[in-house]
């Protein structure tokens, strides 16, 4: 509890919700579709959810990035990870890029991305920097692509990073499992949702609130 208190205390932390979208998370959605078990998407989201409604009850912000991808920024280098040359994740405006379960409120804040990282060509950063973030507490999908990609963006911004290993979920335990050990050890820290929530109710008097 050392380390989370050391990212925690005094510190002014947001909730990063990264790509909980159709697309990735839906068992009807384009990652399932290539026969990828996605159902570890659907298995946190109620630990997610606990999470995103005590971080709101303790005025911590919560920011979804939100991936949406148009022939405006599929490059040729960014669609040659797909066989036939063609990107059929997340497109603008479709169903595939709507929020999956969990939704934003009208006191959330979304960012809208093209890339892994929520970092990269993004508003992202101007938002954190306006509301003073020192700590990103990590959620989302998938844990070794997009959610680790944020991570370490950000703890190269120096941000203190905590990635939360039970609301975050990858399309194998193999790969959720590595990216948890590697950001524990090298990018921030991992912990699970009931210690950020066990500490907000400890410490409600010393969290630094969200000015509306």
């Amino acid at each position: 509890m050392d380390k989370l208190n050391q990212r925690l205390d005094q510190k002014n932390a947001a909730v990063i919700v990264v790509d909980v979208q159709n697309d990735y998370c839906h068992p009807k959605g384009a990652i399932a579709k290539t026969g990828i078990d996605v159902s570890a998407a659907g298995e946190m989201i109620p630990d997610l959810q606990a999470l995103l409604d005590a971080a709101r009850e303790h005025g911590i912000p919560v920011i979804f990035l939100q991936t949406n991808h148009e022939k405006a920024t599929d490059s040729e280098v960014w669609v040659s990870r797909f066989e036939d040359g063609v990107n059929p994740i997340c497109h603008t405006g479709s169903w595939g890029a709507d929020f999956f379960v969990v939704s934003p409120k009208e006191t959330d804040i979304i960012v809208k991305k093209h890339r892994y990282s929520g970092f990269i060509h993004t508003r992202l950063e101007t938002v954190l920097q306006t509301l003073k973030i020192e700590t990103l507490i990590m959620t989302g999908v998938s844990t070794n692509l997009c959610v680790e990609s944020t991570a370490r963006d950000g703890f190269m911004r120096d941000y203190h990073i905590i990635l939360m290993k039970d609301a975050c979920a990858a399309f194998s335990q193999e790969e959720h499992d590595m990216t948890v050990k590697t950001v524990d050890a090298y990018f921030g820290m991992a912990a699970s949702t009931n210690d950020v929530i066990d500490y907000w109710k400890q410490h409600a008097g010393r969290i630094p609130q969200l000015q509306t």
